[in-house]
């Protein structure tokens, strides 16, 4: 179905379809599904705690992504079909039960939890594609997206199973190659032999309502950082411990004026505005850039809580990665999207990342304080708030 030429064919279930009028409001019921994943961020950000080395990054950064498709593959699905009728709502309330459990496995998703964490992994993802082309049948190009993927994600679903029974690297190498075959797939279309692939301009997609849920995830995110913060400080309640969780605060608020002070509102309108590039922009967007800021905030989340545990100790090698990191990732991840949809560079923000990586090396060797290298983040972050507010006063004369 293109915008251009309306299907022949007439909505077996016109109701669960989301009617095209402008950028579709978030429903309470979307709302809800997204709060499971306060908890999800949680479990990632303790999961990095508790495996402080590259291959605990790297599992943790597996673990994201496995989530992100379940939830980003879920809200697009709601992009189609309205939220408030009841089997969608049924369906919503079943995926969130089920991200709670996938969720609920993170913490030894490469030990004895990693076949459940797969099995509700391949019913989520493949029991929403299944009930997605009964939602939509009679409509003739989401019937033939959804067909065209469901090859692709049950392949994926069941090499996580897979990988969930065998241990060791071997769990690692299949989980990560799922993720290289999602990426691919989704960026070639999902080809099939004889059918093709699925051209992004025929998607139908609204841009802004996808947009604005990407954002709500963005600021889950950010709550859930403030959340750890402040019940770290509960068992830690001192005058130094309580200038640490102000620091950690103001670090948590800076990433959040980044990312919604004017760009979320703006970007909401270009991708809503984007006629045939909505769908070509909107995978790359919200597939792959926006976990990398996710991401950032869970780093970020982590180092709050080693910074309010000692904010005055010397900062240890994982310290300083963690700290400076966390923003680097956050600050890196927005400006790939809003070079994505101004076709601009944020030299703002680019700068930002290669100074926060010159600093690493730099605060390892003279030993700072965490709350230090804390500090010199926010510092950074703020900087480049002040460039955006400045930039916008002289586009505003």
């Amino acid at each position: 179905m293109t915008r251009s030429e309306p299907p022949v064919a007439t909505p077996v279930r016109p109701q669960l379809l989301r009617p095209r009028e402008g950028v579709q409001p978030t429903t309470s019921t979307e709302l809800f599904f997204d709060l499971v994943f306060i908890f999800t961020i949680t479990q990632l950000s303790h999961y990095l705690l508790a495996h402080l080395d590259w291959r605990g990054a790297a599992r943790t950064g597996l673990l994201l992504a496995l989530v992100w498709f379940v939830w980003v593959y879920t809200t697009w699905l709601t992009n189609w079909l309205q939220p408030d009728q009841g089997p969608v709502r049924t369906m919503l309330i079943g995926m969130a039960l089920g991200s709670l459990l996938l969720s609920a496995a993170i913490p030894d998703a490469f030990g004895s939890t990693g076949p459940l964490f797969a099995l509700v992994y391949v019913i989520m993802q493949v029991g929403r594609t299944l009930f997605a082309l009964w939602a939509v049948q009679g409509s003739p190009w989401l019937v033939a997206g959804f067909q065209q993927s469901l090859p692709w994600i049950t392949g994926t679903s069941v090499l996580v199973v897979l990988g969930g029974l065998v241990g060791g690297a071997a769990r690692d190498a299949v989980w990560a190659a799922v993720i290289v075959i999602e990426v691919v797939g989704l960026s070639l279309g999902y080809p099939l032999p004889k059918r093709g692939r699925s051209r992004p301009e025929r998607w139908m997609v609204e841009g802004g309502h996808l947009a604005e849920r990407c954002a709500a995830f963005v600021l889950i995110a950010l709550g859930e950082s403030i959340l750890v913060t402040g019940s770290t400080l509960t068992s830690h309640v001192n005058l130094v411990t309580s200038g640490a969780f102000l620091l950690a605060f103001g670090g948590s608020v800076a990433l959040w004026w980044v990312y919604f002070a004017r760009s979320a509102p703006a970007a909401t309108e270009v991708i809503a505005h984007a006629g045939e590039r909505t769908g070509a922009l909107s995978r790359v967007a919200f597939n792959f850039l926006h976990p990398v800021i996710v991401a950032g905030v869970v780093v970020a989340s982590a180092a709050d809580e080693r910074l309010l545990r000692e904010p005055g100790a010397p900062a240890a090698t994982v310290d300083v990665l963690l700290t400076l990191g966390g923003p680097a990732l956050f600050l890196a991840g927005h400006a790939a999207y809003k070079a994505l949809l101004w076709r601009a560079l944020p030299i703002s923000r680019v700068t930002a990342v290669v100074v926060l990586l010159a600093l690493m090396p730099v605060g390892v060797a003279l030993g700072a304080p965490v709350a230090g290298c804390a500090a010199a983040a926010l510092v950074v972050t703020v900087a480049v708030i002040l460039t955006d507010r400045r930039r916008s006063l002289a586009l505003a004369r």
